[in-house]
């Protein structure tokens, strides 16, 4: 056979064997993994670049009468029904007999599982065909959101559903950091929803995960769910009375008093509420900005690259941060109620990674062009409220800044 000369003939090429097929689900999976090369090159708005290349595939292969062409665009028209041309779609006199339970598939299952710390939340949906024998297995839609991130970190259909099930049981079972729960329907969708149009947007997709082939069938198995009642909106962050409310219960708690916080004064004060504010700012730069959510991943984008990026400490500052941050982190894990065993391994991991970084904080190789330009400023004894005296240092250093930017 000739090399396709268009992308419409490499997928009618690669999908040559659909008629083959023992089911509907295997259609439909074939069907979202030749999508899910479109949907990974797309650099933005991947939902829309499906929708544009299911549209112009529908327009290319119109007059197509092979058995092959026939039930791809039936395939494709199920999968992504908002393209344009798939409602006119029909399936063809000479369709496999599974081809009638393309997408006739009805919810059996929700929940909603993840760890304690509340980092990343899957949500399991299972569903089965209306006629098991054609259509195929009960099946499970499994979306993992990565809350550090803010995205669907990957996709995942497969089955038998039960199966799957049984698997997630046993995990959170055997592992008191993890927890299983039933979900509702409809903040399901909403929950997976929100995060894939973040996730359709971003310029690289997460590497090592089934997102890009499993996205268009998960996509057409969330619309079916309920639509959410209203839009799920994000834990905002803190205004100054809540963040002035919240530090003075934390000062007065028992683990401030532990890491001997409570007895801070003097010059040492400042570096304590310089320390304590970069924790709140770094929680406000999460979707969610909860400023009680820690864990081992959480203290160490914190200790090992935000702080570095984004602020300017000085040898007081950085000799105190960890210090305060186990504090912190063990009464955001008293006031979420997690168990002995989460706290004490948020402690741990921060306790780890204090030596990379001190490393960090003395190299300054993480520092932001911005955040170094500050750090030599200080360096330099210049004082940044003072007009005059930056304005002669920034004409003094602007060939230098410009070299390092």
């Amino acid at each position: 056979m000739s090399t396709p000369q268009t992308p419409y003939e490499a997928v009618l090429h690669a999908a040559r064997d659909v008629t083959r097929l023992d089911c509907a689900l295997d259609a439909e999976m074939l069907g979202a993994a030749l999508l899910g090369s479109v949907y990974a090159i797309a650099d933005e708005d991947r939902a829309g670049a499906l929708r544009e290349f299911v549209g112009g595939f529908l327009a290319a292969t119109t007059r197509r009468r092979s058995a092959t062409a026939l039930i791809i665009r039936r395939i494709f028209a199920e999968l992504v029904p908002d393209a344009e041309g798939a409602a006119a779609v029909k399936p063809g006199a000479s369709a496999p007999a599974w081809a009638g339970q393309l997408g006739r598939v009805r919810l059996t299952g929700c929940w909603a599982y993840g760890d304690v710390y509340g980092d990343q939340t899957s949500y399991l949906a299972t569903f089965a065909y209306d006629d098991a024998q054609l259509g195929g297995p009960e099946h499970a839609v499994v979306a993992l959101v990565d809350h550090n991130i803010g995205i669907v970190k990957d996709i995942f259909v497969g089955g038998p559903g039960e199966r799957i099930l049984g698997q997630v049981r046993q995990m959170c079972d055997s592992d008191e950091l993890t927890w299983l729960r039933r979900e509702d329907p409809a903040r399901l969708r909403g929950e997976v929803g929100r995060h894939l149009v973040v996730t359709d947007e971003i310029a690289t997709l997460p590497d090592g995960g089934s997102l890009a082939t499993d996205r268009a069938l998960a996509g057409a198995r969330l619309r079916l769910l309920p639509e959410p009642a209203g839009i799920p909106v994000d834990r905002q962050p803190l205004d100054a009375d809540q963040r002035d409310e919240l530090l003075r219960a934390f000062l007065a708690a028992p683990e401030a008093a532990r890491f001997g916080l409570h007895e801070i004064d003097g010059d040492d004060l400042a570096s304590l509420h310089f320390c304590l504010s970069l924790l709140l700012d770094h929680a406000a730069s999460f979707p969610d900005a909860d400023p009680l959510r820690w864990s081992p991943a959480v203290a160490g984008l914190f200790l090992l690259d935000w702080v570095h990026r984004r602020a300017v400490l000085d040898i007081d500052d950085a000799a105190m941060l960890p210090r305060v941050l186990r504090a912190w982190a063990a009464y955001a894990a008293r006031r979420r109620g997690l168990p002995p065993a989460a706290a004490a391994q948020t402690d741990e991991a921060i306790e780890e990674i204090v030596p990379e970084f001190a490393r960090l904080y003395t190299t300054g190789e993480r520092r932001s062009p911005a955040t170094a330009a500050v750090a030599q400023l200080m360096a330099d004894g210049i004082d940044p409220d003072d007009p005059q005296a930056l304005e002669s240092w920034l004409a003094a250093n602007r060939e230098r800044l410009g070299d390092e930017s």
